[in-house]
């Protein structure tokens, strides 16, 4: 017997609560970055990569919004796509020059997303089904 937590739909709930809590997370990693003395230009770099990521999340919901077809599904998947392999060259690039500020910018960047996501979660299956 399959769990009715999985099998029934919810509305999509906002995406603002999550959004601002990866804000948070990478604000508080700052004071962390200058008071430890770790590299700033993997804070930098991992908070770039965060934000051009949303900057292409709002780009894909707007052009989802518009355009209720199968081809809207086929934007949304090529830029899921694009996103991790852009996010995989941005930081395979970085490795190769400077593994210090590799490794700091992986791990503000899934500190951020990891905690970003879990809000996602609870905002999503806390919500009534209809």
């Amino acid at each position: 017997m399959p769990s009715a937590l999985f099998s029934t739909p919810r509305p999509e709930p906002s995406h603002v609560l999550p959004v601002v809590g990866g804000a948070v997370v990478l604000a508080l990693a700052l004071p962390v970055f200058l008071v430890a003395g770790w590299n700033v230009g993997a804070w930098g770099l991992a908070a770039a990569l965060w934000a051009a990521v949303h900057v292409l999340d709002l780009f894909v919901a707007r052009a989802r919004a518009q355009t209720v077809t199968l081809a809207a599904s086929g934007v949304q998947a090529f830029a899921l796509f694009f996103k991790s392999i852009g996010l995989l060259a941005v930081l395979l690039a970085a490795l190769a020059a400077d593994r210090s500020l590799a490794l700091g910018a992986v791990v503000t960047y899934a500190l951020a997303y990891t905690f970003e996501l879990g809000l996602s979660l609870i905002s999503y299956f806390g919500t009534e089904r209809p």
